[in-house]
C-alpha cells in the first residue's frame, strides 16, 4: 500500500477519518466540489494534507473511502464513472432518509431487501466496494478508548479488497468481522439505526460500539 488515501465527502466523518489517517501517517486527499471551501482544513491539516475535486481524491492512492449522504451516494458514484473503477472504496454511507425518527428510530429508504451498498455496487460493477465505518459515529472511528477492542462489520465481493480494509481498520484499533458479500449491507447498514436509538431519544451521544463475542 501507498499509504495513500482519498476521502471523498467534506461533512463530520469525512473529516473524522480524514484527520486520523493524517494521525497514522497517511498522505489524504479530501475530494469536494469546492476546494475552496477546506483551504482552512488543509492549512492546519499538515504536509501530508491535499484538498481537490472528487475525482481527484477518486485516483488518489490506493483506495478511496467513500463518506458522503446516503442520499447524494448513488448520484456522486454515478458522476465518479471510471475514476472509481477498479480501486477499493471504503463505503461508509447509510441510506437515512430525509424523514424524521419513529420513537428514536432512524428512517431509512432502502427496504429489508435492500441496501445502500447493493445499489452502489450495481450502478459502479467494477468498483471493489467494502462496507466499513457505517456502525458507529464519528468521534470512536480512530482509536476508540472503550472497556474492550470493538468491531467493525464489513463486506463485500472483493476478498483483496477486504484484506486491505482489515489491515486499515487493525491499524486503526478495530477487531474485524467479515461477514461476506454485498448483500450482508442489509444487516450491517441498520446498525446504525439501532447505534442512534439512545442518541436520539436521551440525547446519548457517547462512547459506545458494538462488539461481537465469540463462544
Amino acid at each position: 500500500m501507498s499509504g495513500k488515501i482519498g476521502v471523498i465527502g467534506t461533512g463530520v466523518v469525512g473529516q473524522a477519518l480524514a484527520d486520523g489517517f493524517l494521525k497514522h501517517g497517511y498522505e489524504v486527499m479530501r475530494g469536494t466540489r469546492e476546494p475552496a471551501k477546506l483551504a482552512d482544513w488543509q492549512k492546519g491539516a499538515g504536509a501530508k494534507a491535499h484538498v481537490g475535486s472528487q475525482t481527484d481524491a477518486a485516483k488518489y492512492g490506493d483506495f478511496v473511502v467513500l463518506a458522503v449522504k446516503g442520499t447524494a451516494a448513488e448520484e456522486i458514484v454515478a458522476q465518479l464513472g471510471s475514476a472509481l473503477d477498479g480501486r477499493i472504496v471504503i463505503d461508509t454511507t447509510n441510506p437515512i432518509a430525509n424523514a424524521p425518527p419513529t420513537n428514536g428510530v432512524i428512517a431509512f429508504f432502502t427496504g429489508p431487501n435492500d441496501s445502500l451498498m447493493e445499489r452502489l455496487q450495481k450502478r459502479a460493477p467494477r468498483v471493489r466496494f467494502v462496507k466499513a465505518f457505517s456502525c458507529v459515529g464519528s468521534a470512536l472511528m480512530i482509536d476508540p478508548k472503550l472497556s474492550a477492542k470493538p468491531s467493525m462489520f464489513i463486506c463485500g465481493n472483493d476478498g483483496a479488497a477486504k484484506e486491505v480494509t482489515k489491515g486499515l481498520l487493525d491499524r486503526l484499533g478495530w477487531e474485524t468481522e467479515d461477514m461476506g458479500g454485498v448483500e450482508s449491507a442489509r444487516a450491517i447498514e441498520p446498525l446504525c439505526q439501532l447505534w442512534c436509538i439512545p442518541g436520539i431519544l436521551r440525547n446519548d451521544w457517547g462512547g459506545r460500539a458494538f462488539k461481537l463475542v465469540h463462544a
